[in-house]
């Protein structure tokens, strides 16, 4: 399955987590998006979750100039040489064989593997059943908010288009179980979320 372009590559690799660094460091991905990687034998699939942007010099740190960023980019230019961007991400699945599979996979990307956001169709394969919360909240522990994550999640579906009634119907039900019924945290969560999504 094709895929935009890479633009990070991975430099820690596990089967529960990757950290990649972006080849710039202004190019961030979005909080929540999928990010995909290719192998020779299948297709790779995470979810971002933690971004960090600093300096990958320890003897040289950013400090404020009061000076916006477009003159910062005219006058000193070569302080941005320094920085780097780094995103962690949970694997949730992996496409083979003309199907998604919602499970850690087989074994992790090698370290300098190329990481590409994810295609609009793979996206829309992945997202078509909500098994990939299964997934996640296996992995919460690691997440900071998982709520703030599953509404980043659910704020891209809105954005790409692949977001109905139903989708969101069935993933309220699986949330549901898989917080034990908790009807307060579903409440709340469900108020937030009609405030990002279009139906």
């Amino acid at each position: 399955m094709s895929s935009p372009q890479a633009f990070a590559e991975i430099i820690e690799s596990s089967l529960q987590k990757w950290l990649a660094q972006s080849w710039e460091w202004n190019a961030l991905p979005a909080f929540g998006s999928l990010v995909s990687i290719t192998t020779p034998t299948r297709t790779l699939i995470a979810v971002v979750h933690q971004i960090s942007t600093g300096s990958m010099d320890p003897s040289r740190y950013p400090f404020a100039y009061k000076k916006s960023h477009e003159e910062l980019l005219q006058e000193q230019p070569q302080i941005f040489e320094f920085l780097k961007t780094t995103f962690e991400c949970l694997p949730l699945g992996y496409y083979e064989k003309g199907k998604i599979h919602y499970m850690l996979s087989p074994e992790p990307p090698l370290i300098h593997a190329f990481v590409s956001p994810a295609s609009a169709d793979l996206c829309k394969q992945f997202f078509y059943q909500d098994t990939y919360l299964h997934v996640l909240f296996g992995l919460s522990a690691t997440v900071f908010n998982l709520d703030e994550l599953l509404l980043a999640m659910i704020k891209q579906q809105s954005e790409l288009g692949i977001l109905n009634a139903q989708k969101l119907t069935n993933f309220t039900h699986s949330f549901s179980l898989l917080t034990g019924n908790d009807y307060r945290r579903l409440k709340l969560f469900l108020q937030r979320a009609q405030s990002t999504i279009s139906l």
